[in-house]
């Protein structure tokens, strides 16, 4: 082996679509799916009933309210294998929220929704059906630890086209090696 194939990323066999509320993660998510065949895990649903509340009523989470919710999400993504692929919808707003869950399944991709905070609070402003306040919007850019530096990452324009979104990933985990089994 060389050393560039040692430093190589390697095929996933799962990715987390990230970013602010209101980039798409969960429309990008269900195209990526969709696209590469796999199972898609929406990251919302494993929220506590407590931080759902305090979401909606504009309250910001703790590290400490993301942590049995983070647990959940790595739990899952461990199981990812090579015929059940996983596309799991979650801001992973900071790094040590992302090093926990790459920790649980290390051959784990990231495609961040990068977007302006004005496209993202309208988004959360117009939608419906939604628990997430638009007063924590500031509060997500606040938070977010850009990841564009980190292995494995993907930056996509999260007002591109889903169709574009989707196909974009789906060449970019192709283009990764296979694991050796």
């Amino acid at each position: 082996m060389t050393e560039n194939t040692i430093s190589a990323p390697i095929h996933p066999l799962a990715l987390v679509v990230m970013g602010v509320s209101g980039c798409g993660k969960s429309s990008a998510g269900e195209a990526i799916a969709r696209q590469l065949g796999w199972q898609l895990v929406e990251g919302d649903t494993y929220h506590a009933p407590e931080s759902v509340a305090k979401m909606a009523a504009g309250i910001a989470l703790t590290d400490a309210d993301r942590e049995g919710w983070l647990a959940r999400l790595a739990a899952l993504l461990a199981a990812a294998d090579a015929q059940h692929g996983v596309v799991l919808t979650c801001s992973a707003l900071k790094r040590k929220y992302r090093d926990q869950l790459r920790a649980a399944q290390p051959r784990l991709g990231f495609v961040f929704l990068d977007l302006n905070y004005e496209t993202a609070l309208a988004r959360v402003q117009t939608r419906g059906g939604h628990f997430f306040s638009p007063q924590l919007v500031a509060n997500q850019f606040a938070t977010l630890q850009d990841p564009r530096a980190e292995p494995d990452v993907l930056t996509l324009q999260a007002t591109e086209p889903l169709a574009e979104i989707a196909l974009a990933t789906q060449q970019w985990v192709n283009a990764m090696p296979l694991a050796r089994q």
